[in-house]
């Protein structure tokens, strides 16, 4: 069941012309967005020079465990939720894996444009060993 105040259906919320997207993460519907302090985070996160080294880094689909608790971590915190990543570590999200891997690709389209493979529910995401 969602908080008071919030959404029971993610995308309700959401303003996809800002890059936002909302997911159910712990049972409570969150926004996330990856905004210009959380791709420097990234950045930082992945060492990459730019922002095109990010992009590509992303394009592979090739992403650990590690990564995605990085990426949901960062958009969590641009969308204005006061979480480390220590806390995403511990959250949970329905479908398990796949399901994280959807928020992440939703993330990343809303964020960079649709994935390389066309397809919009991010099912494309390959998840390596961490």
């Amino acid at each position: 069941m969602a908080a008071a105040g919030l959404s029971a259906k993610p995308g309700a919320r959401a303003n996809r012309r800002r890059g936002e997207v909302e997911a159910v993460l712990d049972g409570e519907c969150r926004i996330l967005c990856l905004t210009l302090g959380a791709l420097a985070e990234l950045e930082t996160a992945f060492a990459v020079g730019d922002l095109t080294g990010l992009a590509a880094r992303f394009a592979s689909g090739q992403l650990k465990a590690g990564d995605m608790i990085c990426l949901i971590g960062a958009g969590l915190r641009g969308g204005g939720n006061l979480l480390s990543d220590a806390d995403v570590a511990a959250m949970s999200v329905e479908g398990g894996l796949a399901g994280y891997a959807r928020v992440v690709g939703d993330l990343l389209e809303a964020t960079f444009g649709e994935a390389s493979g066309g397809d919009e529910t991010a099912q494309g995401v390959v998840v390596a060993n961490p």
